[in-house]
């Protein structure tokens, strides 16, 4: 509250600059004929800021603003009728696209069906092959990095490579201890984005040990590295349908929204023509 008070102290002494017979009580600054009021200025702009950086954003404002209408006055006296006009009509149908857009947008949020089905994915899936073939190669794994001199480094091993239930949640709750990990195993992600994590994959021919399913373990400065190879989707397959799940999804709301568009314009039509809003004289 104190921060607005200050500001508007300051619009309002540079305000007194004005003529005293000035038509509006509050303006800042007049370009011919169009006044900048106190209340045209965005008070979020000055948060933070102390007395005289707000003066110099307040000048900057006004600066801004009394170019903007000089270089549009400049543009009226200079520019013949034929542009003018044709600015006019683009003004026009921006702001008819700008209202109609954002009225259509409000409607389709509020009826589209965004729920969608197994055999909806399956379907868009099975339908669309070429879409879906792998760039990269994917992999699903669990890894552990520790410091090499963990006193249960061993036990950790153990559940690492058997990682029944009560080793998933065993490991999970002594996490803490480790370096990094990611024990989700269930989840496909980029085999590039794997070697960036675990600095020995980069070493060598070590990327050749994500092209096969096995235990790796691995030794660098930072640690002892444990990695457990789960599944692998090479570059040129088809994807898995859980990792392409997002694509789909989009790439059904996407013919959904164009469908209910194409069906709110429609009635949108009828019932004007219904209400007799709308009329087509022959």
């Amino acid at each position: 509250m104190r921060v607005f008070y200050f500001i508007l102290v300051l619009l309002l002494l540079i305000s007194c600059e004005l003529s005293l017979d000035s038509p509006e009580n509050d303006a800042i600054a007049r370009v011919n004929d169009i006044y900048l009021n106190s209340e045209d200025i965005d008070q979020s702009l000055f948060l933070g800021l102390n007395k005289r950086d707000s003066l110099h954003q307040i000048q900057n404002i006004v600066n801004d603003w009394a170019t903007s209408k000089l270089l549009e006055d400049g543009a009226l006296l200079n520019l013949n009728s034929l542009q003018q006009q044709e600015f006019d009509k683009l003004i026009k149908k921006y702001r008819s696209d700008l209202y109609t857009s954002a009225y259509i947008e409000a409607l389709v949020k509020k009826n589209l069906d965004t729920i969608i089905l197994d055999h909806q994915f399956e379907k868009i899936y099975n339908q669309n092959k070429e879409l879906f073939v792998l760039k990269e190669d994917l992999i699903k794994l669990r890894y552990i990095n520790h410091d090499v001199n963990m006193p249960n480094a061993k036990e950790i091993k153990r559940r690492f490579m058997r990682f029944n239930n009560e080793d998933q949640v065993v490991l999970d709750t002594i996490s803490i201890q480790f370096n990094s990990f990611f024990l989700n195993d269930s989840v496909w992600i980029k085999s590039e984005h794997v070697v960036k994590k675990i600095n020995p994959l980069n070493e060598g021919f070590n990327k050749l040990l994500l092209k096969k399913l096995n235990f790796i373990q691995l030794k660098d400065s930072l640690g002892l590295y444990l990695i457990q190879i789960e599944n692998i989707a090479s570059e040129g397959e088809k994807a898995p349908i859980s990792y392409v799940i997002p694509t789909i999804k989009q790439i059904i709301l996407n013919r959904r929204k164009l469908k209910l568009i194409n069906q709110l314009k429609s009635e949108i039509v009828n019932d004007a023509i219904k209400n007799k809003k709308f009329e087509i004289y022959r």
